[in-house]
């Protein structure tokens, strides 16, 4: 329902929604993901892409996203790094080969069902540029949660992401982000954090470029299987907002 409004407005030979997926070592869980994405694209009556970014895998995810894709009667284009170089910059790389008028990126594991998708669709058609999927808002539908450690380690983290780089939003981790088609060229353009902290980036760089962001609550399922280091990633996620402070005082994200 949250759709309808927007998809009438767009010509049905352009790509209406892409869908950007980074991944690293996800042979395990990437078929279900694709399968529900897959399903959920061919009941709506627009043209999409989805475009699957192997951050370096060395398992069998490519060879399982090539069987999904056959199976599913779906065309995945692949892209490889090949070295791992990062969660931020496999998205980087995939937003900037999208060519759709909206385009979300979401985690491998689909912590939030794809459906939710229609929830930040429904802003942009509101007039909003960049919406974001939440977990810390009033309405926010945490279904499976975190361990007491993670969930901790996530609001100690917002609370010195807010301290240094901005303050107004509640949850700027959560791998489920919306953009217009403008927004994601310029945005994703001046991108330059490769790991875990690219998400606060990218929102700084939106507000420095007058692009109207948009919070929405979500549902959310955790996966058991992150990818974060507990003890390791938050030292260069802190080192990373530093960073992210100094292009900001250096007016990097600037129009």
């Amino acid at each position: 329902m949250f759709t309808k409004n927007v998809i009438s407005d767009v010509n049905k030979e352009d790509i209406y929604l892409s869908i950007v997926i980074p991944a690293y070592n996800e042979e395990k869980r990437i078929g279900n993901t694709l399968g529900e994405i897959i399903s959920y694209l061919k009941t709506k009556d627009y043209k999409s892409e989805i475009i699957l970014v192997s951050d370096g895998s060395t398992d069998s995810t490519i060879n399982v996203v090539i069987r999904e894709s056959g199976e599913m009667g779906y065309d995945i284009k692949i892209t490889e790094n090949e070295i791992s170089k990062g969660k931020g910059y496999s998205v980087r790389r995939g937003m900037l080969e999208t060519r759709g008028e909206y385009v979300l990126f979401t985690d491998a594991d689909l912590s939030t069902p794809i459906d939710e998708v229609e929830k930040l669709i429904y802003w942009l058609g509101k007039g909003y540029d960049v919406t974001i999927g939440s977990r810390g808002l009033e309405d926010s539908q945490v279904e499976i949660h975190q361990s007491f450690v993670r969930e901790s380690m996530g609001k100690i983290f917002n609370k010195i992401m807010n301290l240094i780089v901005f303050t107004g939003f509640k949850d700027t981790q959560c791998g489920f982000k919306c953009f217009k088609r403008d927004a994601v060229n310029k945005i994703f353009k001046k991108q330059r954090i490769r790991g875990y902290t690219f998400d606060v980036e990218i929102l700084l760089i939106a507000k420095r470029q007058g692009f109207r962001v948009r919070e929405v609550p979500v549902r959310w399922l955790n996966s058991p299987h992150s990818k974060v280091r507990i003890i390791r990633d938050p030292i260069f996620m802190l080192y990373d907002i530093f960073r992210i402070r100094f292009y900001d005082f250096s007016r990097r994200y600037s129009q």
